[in-house]
């Protein structure tokens, strides 16, 4: 293909015309492009700044706190992921440049690579994860040639950086160990896991501190899901897509079909290989996302660029390839920033458009009254962001999973509050009122004193149960009450509260309530109260999931419990 090699001066040209080429469409995009609901959640997230979330650690709140304080629209939002995203690449080009890549290889793999555009300027937690990815790789390349601790300190340091953006990052570092076991022999090496754990200590204290709710969230609360054998199928061909819609096929290839060359080189196969497997095999127990495997596709793409620059020969055609993929993969890109109608209405992109008049439309209605949203942690957060505002809840249900609402004190504010419970879909049967929007037509009604119990936490002494149709079990309940105020579920003129527990096989539930003694307890604040809940098992065979849950008048009960696997046999 190329039958010249550059000047350094050129390769610099070049990769500095792609650098700002790559920031500018970039941020086009981020500023024209409507938020993510994923986006609009974490920007909550910047609004309560801690140490840790219930789904993820606190990173992606610092980069979108910094850049939305400087700017108050969506090129704000996500102004720091498109400033990481620039810096990734500059620092990935570092790393294969010290194995003679060409530059132009570098540029049409990259620019094509669909992975990465993503987190380009979509700002969730694998965009700092990304940066610091790389980093790390940099770092460590430069470690395995001078061994000492100024290097041991700065892989410490990235490290924690890797895992304050996502917990994904253990994995780059249990499958580097692994690739390499001589780190071991290193006294230098003994620094990193000391000085890392001492500053990811606050993190580790803020799971303490909240009851270990993202080990909870990602251990158990995912693991419940029935396995479909097409999960495992389609995996697949959606990181084909992602790693390249026409040369994604070629990348793994040509990246896996040649050994090691060094140390390095081996990491980035153990590391590649090794978290794409890893995730394959996640199939069986959940869904698996195709993007969590970002981190993958950065050594895999060094593979690729370093056998390229020790090849003797490449193919027309593949040159040829990689252009055509690089063009799609823009102008897709390109054809995004306008809007043009017939985009808006394609499912995967629908929620970036529209929702800041949605947002408004509600609001007209509502005024400043609080708004409580029960479906998903997406709408009730979009309606914050474009509202600038805290003024909404999502309600999570008992068969839906546990949010960060549930940690927020956005509950605690609107407590014996007025406030419009609201939806798409009929809620429980009470609709009174409706607001037409943009997007669908909302039916709720007003709610004169808001009370609910979506922190209170229940345990139970055994998360698995082997019952036969219809048996008795007492369950011994420990009901902890992580509020500032005092607990009192007796029922009142405005509302009545109800302990159920929830069988559920699928979308489909069996409720058993307890009995009104349940009324009768109060717990005292950041205090436990014992109750013994006897319930009968369903009367048809099969695997269940078990949620206890307080519902309160008029809402359907939130998950107040971690999930019981609950077998009837």
């Amino acid at each position: 293909m190329f039958k010249t090699t550059l000047s350094n001066a050129q390769a610099n040209r070049y990769i500095l015309f792609f650098l700002a080429g790559w920031t500018l469409l970039n941020t086009l995009q981020a500023a024209t492009l409507g938020v993510h609901p994923d986006e609009a959640y974490y920007w909550i997230y910047s609004r309560f700044l801690d140490w840790g979330y219930y789904d993820h650690p606190p990173m992606v709140a610092l980069f979108i706190r910094v850049g939305d304080s400087l700017i108050k629209t969506e090129l704000g939002l996500r102004m720091l992921t498109v400033i990481a995203s620039t810096v990734s690449v500059y620092i990935l080009w570092l790393i294969a440049k010290r194995y003679h890549t060409d530059a132009r290889w570098f540029i049409l793999l990259t620019s094509g690579l669909l992975a990465f555009h993503i987190y380009g300027f979509i700002t969730t937690p694998d965009a700092p994860l990304l940066l610091f990815t790389i980093l790390f790789y940099y770092i460590y390349l430069q470690y395995l040639e001078k061994n000492n601790f100024v290097y041991a300190l700065m892989l410490s340091i990235v490290i924690v950086l890797m895992l304050y953006s996502k917990y994904h990052g253990v994995l780059v570092l249990l499958l580097t160990l692994v690739a390499n076991p001589k780190l071991f022999t290193r006294p230098s090496f003994y620094c990193i896991p000391v000085v890392a754990a001492l500053l990811y200590l606050p993190h580790i204290l803020w799971q303490v501190n909240h009851n270990y709710p993202s080990v909870n969230y990602h251990l158990f609360e995912r693991s419940s899901d029935v396995y479909r054998v097409s999960r495992t199928f389609e995996f697949i061909p959606g990181q084909l897509l992602i790693a390249g819609p026409l040369i994604g096929w070629f990348l793994f290839y040509y990246g896996f079909s040649k050994k090691p060359v060094d140390a390095f080189t081996r990491c980035l196969m153990f590391n590649s290989a090794g978290i794409f497997v890893f995730f394959w095999f996640n199939t069986i127990k959940g869904n698996v996302q195709p993007h969590w495997t970002l981190i993958g596709f950065v050594p895999l793409i060094l593979l690729v660029l370093i056998r390229l620059s020790n090849a003797p020969q490449i193919p027309r055609w593949l040159y040829k390839l990689t252009i055509a993929n690089a063009t799609l993969v823009i102008a897709f890109r390109l054809i995004l920033i306008p809007g043009f109608p017939a985009v808006k209405k394609l499912a995967f992109l629908e929620t970036y458009y529209g929702y800041d008049t949605w947002a408004q439309q509600i609001k007209r209605k509502v005024g400043n009254a609080y708004v409580i949203m029960p479906v998903g942690f997406q709408s009730a957060s979009k309606y914050n962001y474009y509202t600038h505002s805290l003024k909404s809840f999502s309600y999570d249900g008992s068969n839906y999973r546990r949010t960060q609402f549930d940690l927020w004190p956005i509950e605690d504010s609107m407590q014996n509050k007025r406030a419009f419970y609201t939806g798409p879909i009929h809620l429980n049967g009470a609709e009174t009122d409706s607001i037409k929007t943009n997007k669908d037509t909302w039916v709720g009604f007003w709610v004169d004193k808001v009370r609910t119990y979506q922190k209170v936490d229940i345990k139970t002494d055994s998360y698995k149960i082997t019952a036969h149709p219809g048996q008795v079990i007492n369950f011994k309940l420990q009901i902890s009450n992580p509020y500032n105020r005092r607990l009192n579920f007796a029922n009142n003129a405005n509302s009545k509260v109800e302990l159920l527990a929830c069988f559920y096989q699928g979308d489909d539930g069996i409720f058993e309530t307890a009995e009104s003694n349940f009324n009768g307890i109060t717990i005292t604040p950041h205090q436990t109260a014992n109750y013994t809940f006897a319930t009968k098992a369903p009367l048809k065979k099969g695997k269940y999931e078990l949620i206890f849950s307080l519902r309160t008048t008029p809402f359907n009960g939130g998950r107040n419990s971690r999930a019981i696997n609950f077998i009837v046999q």
